[in-house]
């Protein structure tokens, strides 16, 4: 009788709140004079607009499950001892390991060429990414970096520095052979600032870098600008240094600093750690709350009865949801709030929306809802007694898009769960710091899924090949057509869930031309061992 009463009809408030909420959203759509401030909308604005339109559209209504019968079957599943042991059995070696150290001893130049500046724009991971490659180019240059600037997303709205985020002592540390690193310019270059670069055309900004740059491009282009005013600032940086045809100590300097040389700051990691914790041991998660320190954990090291684990990345957040153009079920009211979104914030940009959401759907090209990516590990063999991460930022639809996960994975935890609101007080509102503590988290589990691609899933899966721990990449086209399949039978789905991911939970998968080195680690940052 429950699960009859959750999946009634999609829509349950009355026909009089519906029609409101469908006004509101219509306003702004055919009376744009009434809404001028959106023409030109921040996502803050934006954001604002939307709550209030969730909170009329969607009181009380909960979107219905899109798979009812693969729901109701996955719900009654269960999982043999052997298959649960085989599931949750470590990556066999793989006859690669780490391997970063340079062809000969690293060595500084006897005279650095100039000052090193970049500004890293996108979130966390893409942001890593960049500052891995400012020091390669530092490096080719025989220059001195300054740490970092992080630009504050126009998403996620995070001022967080790196100093905020990475241990800069371990960094600079750990790169101290290769390059020389300050971690502020001195006071005769103290105008080079982004507000600087911001108000006009300066000599000493290079924004001309192409995508990919060749280490050449670097030496004819950057160089000059070092050797006549002492100071280069590149921006913008995301992505504007080569994967290929760079010398091998470049290569491995990259693989130096994304898995060595960048390391959260001490309170991310004492954190983290604080959670591994409880999502092994349980029991532990009792304690005096209120406090503005970490909860006092038990000594667990080598303790018996450790729980196994899993992280799920659940890429689902309203940006990716609108980006995406497909059909989520929400009904009318979320698409017509996911079109504005996607208008506002990208202004016709989203070429999927010329395709169909069967279409994208068929090219695997929809992000998987919670339920969906629920499902697909209750076919590989997860059961309710599995210890599931849930690492997310705010998840579209809030907690009703999330209840049949939920229903499927009882011990579901995440951030809120597991720590106080005083423990988790210096990250509140910080996207970047949040970020950092799924990135932890996820890269001490025993198992790694992500929902859909992304640069957290791409970086996940570098770091996690480099360590040979195992990681659930699923088939987003297979998976894609089998939701399409409204008929499939429980037995056909999982089936064809376990063949189509026999192969994709870990294994070695070498790097191709143009690909990324931090997705791909072998064979740049691996030897045969």
């Amino acid at each position: 009788m429950g699960l009859k009463l959750q999946y009634q009809n999609e829509y349950q408030s009355p026909r009089g709140g519906a029609l409101g909420a469908l006004l509101l959203l219509l306003f702004p759509i055919f009376l744009p004079s009434l809404f001028s401030p959106f023409g030109h909308a921040s996502p803050s604005m934006l954001s604002e607009w939307n709550v209030m339109v969730k909170s009329n559209a969607q009181e009380g209504n909960v979107p219905k499950s899109r798979h009812q019968r693969l729901l109701r079957s996955a719900l009654q599943r269960q999982t043999s001892e052997e298959e649960l042991s085989e599931l949750w059995t470590p990556l066999a070696n793989q006859a690669w390991k780490p391997c970063i150290e340079p062809s000969i001893a690293p060595s500084l130049p006897e005279k650095s060429e100039g000052f090193i500046q970049v500004f890293l724009d996108g979130g966390l991971n893409q942001q890593r990414m960049g500052i891995c490659d400012a020091v390669a180019v530092a490096k080719i240059l025989n220059a001195t970096l300054v740490i970092p600037y992080l630009e504050v997303n126009p998403v996620w709205r995070d001022s967080s520095s790196f100093m905020d985020i990475f241990d800069v002592d371990h960094f600079i540390n750990v790169l101290k052979d290769d390059i020389s690193i300050v971690k502020e310019l001195p006071s005769d270059f103290s105008w080079s600032t982004r507000e600087y670069y911001a108000t006009a055309i300066r000599a000493t900004r290079v924004k001309t870098a192409p995508v990919h740059a060749s280490a050449n491009w670097y030496l004819e282009n950057v160089l000059p600008v070092l050797q006549s005013y002492g100071i280069a600032a590149i921006a913008p940086f995301s992505h504007r240094l080569t994967f290929d045809t760079l010398p091998m100590d470049i290569q491995r300097l990259r693989c130096k600093v994304n898995f060595q040389a960048l390391s959260f700051v001490p309170h991310i990691r004492a954190l983290g750690d604080a959670l591994i914790s409880r999502l092994r041991y349980p029991s532990s998660k009792s304690g005096a709350i209120g406090t503005n320190h970490l909860l006092e954990m038990p000594n667990v090291k080598g303790k018996e009865g450790a729980g196994k684990f899993v992280v799920l990345h659940l890429r689902f957040d309203k940006d990716m949801a609108a980006h995406s153009a497909c059909d989520f079920g929400g009904g009318k009211a979320e698409k017509l709030a996911l079109a504005k979104y996607r208008q506002v914030l990208w202004q016709g940009r989203v070429l999927n929306s010329q395709f169909t959401d069967k279409e994208l759907r068929s090219q695997g090209r929809c992000p998987l809802t919670p339920e969906e990516i629920g499902l697909v590990l209750a076919a590989l063999g997860f059961d309710n007694s599995t210890r599931l991460y849930l690492a997310s930022h705010k998840v579209y639809g809030g907690e009703a898009r999330i209840a049949n996960l939920r229903h499927l994975f009882p011990l579901m935890e995440e951030k809120k769960s597991l720590a106080s609101s005083e423990e988790r007080a210096q990250i509140k509102g910080k996207a970047s710091l949040l970020a950092a503590l799924d990135y932890y988290v996820s890269m001490h589990s025993d198992i790694f899924v992500s929902a859909s691609p992304g640069n957290m899933h791409n970086a996940l899966v570098g770091h996690r090949t480099y360590e040979n721990l195992k990681t659930i990449r699923p088939s987003m086209g297979l998976l894609g057509q089998l939701f399409l399949n409204k008929s499939i039978t429980w037995s056909d789905f999982q089936q064809s869930v376990v063949e189509g991911h026999e192969n994709r939970q870990g294994q070695i998968r070498f790097r191709k031309p143009k690909q990324s080195i931090y997705t791909y680690p072998a064979p740049d940052c691996m030897c045969q061992a």
